[in-house]
């Protein structure tokens, strides 16, 4: 299997050695793995691509590349300079530090790094690592994610639902905030929403008296509603939610098309 992996914590960071630990395993002895990394961190890119400017390309070692882009520019660099001989067979991102689950999905460069990959028509992971007061202190964070990850992309390669429709399905997995020995199981869920929960902009005066928007979080351990992937991941279990691109509300077509044709 060749698989293609990228994140948008950036090149050097450790949850990209724990996905290059997981795709070798899943890949096995006789694959590949590829990694087509943002040189930079750009967390909260959400689905960007750098549309009006170049990106920048350096290749740091055998099949390991970082790019001066978002995820989205990264898969697409990985797929139209770097593998262009073959396309992977699987394209994984992640795995994030911080939870993508409920209505950060909208916001993550890793999620968006796994879209652009479903919307070039392969099969793609996004993978994301809760914290919490269980493992945010651990040696290793990402602990559940390297002892469970592999586990979970094998079960969705083999058993997931993997159609070609035009918006084709893509997975996100969120692993919860315990240390590997606290994982439940797996649920398979819906995106939640947090309803206490919202970015915010909280002004900073510099040095120099020119003033400055920081943008802020809301709390990330409220529970969103049962059946759900922040739910699932707060009560020790990992999250699997199929999603797709297409944003259309399709239970609104009906009624809205009596109201107004």
């Amino acid at each position: 299997m060749r698989i293609l992996i990228t994140n948008d914590d950036g090149i050097n960071a450790p949850g990209l050695a724990i996905l290059e630990a997981i795709a070798q395993e899943v890949a096995g002895p006789d694959g590949e793995v590829w990694t087509v990394a943002p040189a930079f961190e750009q967390s909260g890119v959400g689905h960007c691509i750098s549309y009006v400017h170049p990106t920048m390309i350096a290749e740091l070692g055998p099949r390991r590349f970082a790019a001066e882009g978002t995820p989205a520019d990264c898969v697409l660099a990985g797929l139209y300079d770097v593998l262009t001989e073959s396309k992977p067979d699987l394209v994984l991102s992640g795995v994030n530090r911080g939870n993508n689950a409920a209505e950060n999905v909208l916001y993550s460069g890793t999620i968006g790094g796994a879209m652009e990959a479903a919307l070039q028509g392969l099969p793609a992971i996004a993978l994301s690592q809760y914290y919490g007061a269980e493992n945010a202190h651990l040696d290793n964070p990402f602990e559940a994610a390297a002892a469970h990850g592999a586990e979970v992309v094998r079960a969705l390669v083999d058993q997931g639902h993997w159609d070609r429709a035009d918006y084709r399905i893509f997975y996100n997995v969120n692993f919860p905030p315990t240390p590997a020995d606290g994982v439940k199981g797996k649920r398979v869920t819906a995106q939640g929403f947090r309803t206490e929960t919202n970015f915010g902009m909280d002004a900073h005066i510099a040095p120099n008296g020119r003033r400055f928007l920081w943008v802020t979080g809301g709390p990330q351990h409220i529970p969103t509603a049962p059946g759900t992937d922040a739910h699932a991941n707060l009560d020790g279990y990992i999250s699997i939610t199929p999603l797709r691109a297409d944003l259309t509300a399709h239970e609104a077509l009906d009624g809205l098309k009596a109201a107004l044709e």
